[in-house]
């Protein structure tokens, strides 16, 4: 790393200099985009406002925040372009960084991080140099640029050494909400975030791989690569809770992303109200996939073999289709298995279209409209609706958990009577406004809607933490991107529901994702080597085979096992990590928040809940151990294990949670317990 002497030939201070001019060309850009005048340019006031709709979202997309580097690497290339060579002339250099500026001329001041000519930044070593002469990486505190650090790849002479900016942005303590990683992406995370639009990939990443971030930066990558399409089709990034989802959603706006919505599995779903719960029993069999065709079944079940015809009278004639060519009609169109409300939308075409060819044998010339005209008349809209009625999606699910016998007569061969009764409500609500739904129920009542009517697919779907998901619910999210492509995120071993996923092979099946490549990410960058250790030992006994995470941190951080006699050692903990820099998580079992909330209060700690956006003045969040999944803090301090593998249905549920929790540190783990350590941790 350079020392930072001021003085007029130092690359430190030109290197300022072109920081200085970066940001000024970029204000340049926002007031060009500001000084837009489009009254001249519209055709209409649609045009106008979807223009200046557009306009908006450049300006914002160009704002210049002053704590967050507007480039983070520079490449300096050794040859010109031509065959068989990298993109770049000889002596040419590059800025990489966050966003595109370029100067009046339209010269490049900063390329976008996003650019094919960007991506030897990430993927250039020692062995493949990939033509570049030079990498350079900048530090900056604050906002200002501070150090820079050279790595001569096309010198064999100079030794391959850890990048110490690298190091210490990884390690740089977190105040606020997630941040990107887009100046310390990997090669192995570059293959994944660089992967194309038109495949699905699968990420399996231990704590601290990093594989949340790769699926943010995979989103900002194809949204550059690929922004007309998925600008009609759109994106979507799915978590698991909305602590969760306010955690990360800093990261793409950071990007100059705007417009990815993000939602919970429960969003998606969100067709009536929850207010009901069910046992663990209840809920795997809910989520199981056979309930998929259970509800086919049903819903077909009200299509009813016609058994009179159809007379349709217009003007003074009649005209007769009988019950056995209605039958044909009604039997073609179950064959072609196409959605029940797009066959119940048919029907009445198909009738009209059987009463056309009657009359043109009479010699009649009937045209479209007559069609029309007959497949709205009163006689067909009786037919089709005592043939193929309207089905009510929540309405079909209530009927399926409250009437034994229909269940049993569409779940014959899926469900047993155990099984059946397991999922039948005690107390049948009368309506579906009255029921007291899960959500698991939501779930079901999505499939059902599915069945009737055609879910919207969108371009690209990320999913994360999705090893807690029901087959069910990979259904409810497959549906969401049946004609594009998936990143699907998750840790076998952080599984923590009763339905949690056994294998990916298995998951990207109920996701109708089949195809879907599988990388896995083992270096971990997060959790320090000491934390990492202790934790895995717990994954023998809940993901027998899955490969350890192996921390790559300089760091060793800090981790200490502490036996406690009271709730105030495990305060004077939390005071402890407090004296450092940086954000502090009290994670414990959900039934011990409300005394450790005490205890807090009585020591004059103020503390946050999760999600909630901590600030140098109040670094402490208090956090259930249900919640604690895909968070991170600076420090951590872990009240009572036992009680938070007891606080779960199963013991290796339990572990999994601990193994969640013993994992959110980045720089320090503090384990405090009365009780004794869950036998595992041996």
């Amino acid at each position: 790393m350079s020392p930072l002497p001021e003085t007029p030939d130092d690359p430190l201070v030109r290197e300022r200099t072109h920081l200085a001019d970066s940001r000024a060309a970029l204000r340049a850009m926002r007031e060009d985009a500001e000084s837009l005048d489009i009254s001249d340019v519209t055709a209409n006031w649609v045009n106008a406002e979807v223009l200046q709709r557009q306009i908006g979202e450049r300006i914002k997309s160009l704002a210049d925040l002053s704590h967050t580097p507007l480039f983070f690497g520079r490449l300096d290339y050794l040859h010109a372009p031509g065959a068989d060579r990298a993109e770049g002339a000889a002596g040419e250099r590059f800025y990489i960084g966050r966003r595109h500026v370029h100067d009046a001329d339209g010269d490049p001041m900063v390329i976008d991080w996003r650019a094919p000519v960007s991506q030897p930044f990430y993927r250039a070593s020692k062995k493949d140099p990939l033509d570049v002469a030079l990498r350079r990486r900048f530090g900056y505190t604050s906002g200002d640029l501070t150090a820079y650090e050279d790595e001569h790849l096309s010198d064999p002479a100079e030794a391959a050494a850890t990048s110490k900016l690298l190091q210490q942005e990884i390690e740089r303590p977190r105040v606020g909400p997630m941040r990107d990683i887009v100046a310390t992406i990997q090669p192995e995370q570059d293959e994944i975030v660089r992967a194309g639009l038109s495949g699905s990939v699968c990420v399996q990443g231990g704590p601290g791989t990093g594989k949340t971030a790769v699926g943010l930066h995979r989103v900002a990558y194809l949204l550059y690569a690929h922004r007309d399409r998925l600008a009609r089709t759109g994106t979507l990034v799915i978590g698991p809770n909305r602590s969760f989802l306010h955690y990360i959603e800093q990261v793409l706006p950071a990007l100059g992303e705007l417009e990815v919505k993000q939602a919970t599995v429960d969003d998606l779903v969100a067709h009536v109200e929850i207010r009901g719960t069910d046992d663990a029993p209840a809920a795997v069999i809910k989520g199981d996939a056979r309930m998929a065709e259970v509800l086919r079944r049903a819903v077909r079940s009200h299509v009813t073999p016609p058994a009179e015809p159809v007379v349709v009278v217009r003007g003074s004639r009649r005209w007769r289709v009988p019950a056995y060519e209605l039958d044909d009609i009604v039997r073609q169109l179950q064959d072609r298995d196409i959605r029940y409300g797009a066959a119940r939308e048919a029907l009445p075409q198909r009738i009209a279209h059987a009463v056309l060819v009657q009359m043109e044998r009479s010699g009649e010339a009937p045209d479209d409209r007559v069609q029309d005209a007959v497949a709205r008349n009163p006689a067909v809209k009786a037919a089709v609706k005592a043939v193929w009625p309207p089905v009510d999606p929540a309405r079909l699910v209530l009927r399926l958990l409250s009437d034994a016998d229909f269940l049993a007569e569409h779940a014959e061969g899926l469900l047993d009577e155990d099984e059946q009764k397991t999922i039948l409500q005690a107390k049948p609500a009368r309506s579906v406004k009255s029921a007291k739904w899960s959500a698991a129920d939501a779930v079901l009542i999505d499939e059902a809607t599915d069945l009737v009517q055609r879910t919207h697919s969108l371009g690209h779907v990320v999913l994360d933490e999705a090893q807690d998901l029901s087959p069910m619910q990979y259904r409810a999210v497959g549906r969401r991107c049946t004609t594009g492509s998936a990143t699907v995120l998750g840790d076998l071993a952080q599984g923590t529901t009763p339905w949690a996923t056994r294998s990916w092979d298995e998951a990207l099946k109920h996701l109708g994702k089949s195809e879907a490549v599988v990388e896995e990410l083992t270096a971990g960058f997060r959790v320090p080597a000491d934390v990492i250790t202790y934790a895995s030992r717990l994954l023998p006994h809940i993901a027998p085979g899955l490969t350890p995470v192996a921390s790559v941190r300089e760091n060793p951080g800090s981790f200490e096992v502490r036996a406690v006699a009271a709730d105030g050692e495990v305060v004077a903990a939390c005071e402890e990590s407090l004296r450092r820099e940086g954000s502090i998580g009290l994670i414990a079992a959900d039934a011990r928040i409300p005394a450790l909330a005490e205890a807090l209060a009585a020591a004059g700690i103020t503390c946050l809940g999760p999600g909630e956006e901590t600030t140098p003045d109040t670094r402490l969040t208090l956090v259930p151990a249900s919640l604690a999944k895909g968070l991170e803090y600076d420090y951590v301090v872990l009240d009572e294990p036992r009680a938070v593998v007891d606080g779960e249905p199963d013991e290796r549920t339990g572990l999994r949670r601990l193994y969640v929790a013993l994992t959110r540190a980045v720089s320090g783990l503090i384990v405090t317990h009365a009780a004794p350590l869950p036998g595992q941790l041996a």
